[in-house]
């Protein structure tokens, strides 16, 4: 392929039916640990909040547990939603991080909230207002984490002066733009919605401004990968995957349900369509399957590092699923 393709994985923390919040940060902690054993790159976090089944909302602490839990796998967020917070606070949790396990934290930024409009509001009542100036919060962020602020009346401690890198997140042209003028990495939420995901990436290339950080642009594509030894059972472990986003379609909040078969075949034409479209940047099957059709992706796509998230019911199917990825990434990389 001529270059060699980074390898990540992306933690929703997504609680199933058989587990508690405690057991499911425990796998999320192995996860990690099985993540550094395979040499991925970096391992990421999200931030959401009013979900009962989904246990990331204190983003930032979860990431002090998982690098606390390893030893040099990147550790970030993917993303912290930025306008629910204050820059402010933001700089001095990740220059706490930053501080604990050095060169080891990636800031990804996000412009969503990670929730519903109302509890949008309950975290922050300006949201609205703060994510029209996402642009200026995340200049306010690199300022306070910059050795250039050290003259300023409003200081992050821990934070100022750390090479902390920053991301931008999205799934948007907006997000694409922003990423490019700014001269940041840029990552695209391609596992749930990957409608608007190469015409993003070709206009950040084509309109990339190097900055002293990143002379270069640098893209990431998240997909959602499940792997296993046939395409059959790939296929079965899939379904609760697409039982997670047929409840979000539903409004139906439930905890990960165990996998069944023909599991499509209960969708109304409508609910199909739309969980489809969303999961059609997914990568199913086995690894010879998955290598293939992968590759193409890359290929076409033309990023930087994949980071992929696998939902999957069984902790021990998720852990053989992740193996099997990275002997995908092998492969393609031997190429």
């Amino acid at each position: 392929m001529g270059k060699n393709i980074k390898l990540s994985m992306l933690d929703l923390a997504v609680v199933a039916d058989n587990k508690s919040i405690g057991e499911t940060l425990e796998c999320t902690k192995l996860l990690a640990q099985l993540c550094e054993q395979e040499d991925f790159e970096r391992f990421w976090m999200a931030e959401h909040h009013n979900m009962e089944h989904i246990a990331s909302s204190a983003t930032s602490v979860l990431l002090g547990f998982v690098a606390g839990n390893t030893e040099k796998i990147r550790i970030g967020s993917g993303g912290v939603m930025l306008p629910n917070h204050s820059p402010l606070v933001i700089a001095e949790q990740f220059g706490t991080l930053e501080s604990l396990y050095p060169g080891r934290i990636d800031l990804g930024l996000g412009r969503a909230p990670g929730t519903d409009g109302e509890t949008a509001m309950a975290i922050r009542g300006d949201f609205y207002a703060q994510s029209q100036r996402f642009p200026e919060n995340v200049s306010k962020l690199q300022e306070y984490l910059s050795s250039d602020n050290c003259k300023a009346r409003v200081r992050a401690f821990p934070g100022e002066g750390l090479n902390i890198p920053i991301w931008i997140l999205g799934s948007s042209m907006d997000s694409a733009t922003l990423a490019a003028a700014y001269g940041l990495p840029y990552a695209f939420a391609g596992h749930f919605a990957p409608k608007m995901m190469f015409e993003a990436f070709n206009f950040y290339r084509d309109n990339y401004n190097p900055s002293p950080e990143n002379p270069k642009p640098y893209t990431m594509a998240c997909v959602n990968a499940i792997a296993a030894d046939t395409i059959e059972e790939a296929e079965y472990l899939s379904s609760s995957m697409y039982g997670n986003f047929l409840n979000i379609i539903r409004n139906d909040r439930k905890p990960m349900q165990p996998p069944v078969k023909n599991f499509k075949e209960t969708m109304t034409e409508i609910e199909r369509y739309h969980v489809e479209s969303m999961l059609s940047c997914s990568f199913i099957g086995d690894e010879k399957k998955i290598t293939t059709d992968l590759l193409r992706f890359i290929e076409y796509a033309r990023v930087d590092e994949i980071m992929i998230t696998s939902q999957i019911y069984d902790h021990k199917a998720r852990l053989h699923s992740t193996k099997i990825m990275k002997r995908v990434m092998d492969n393609i990389n031997a190429r």
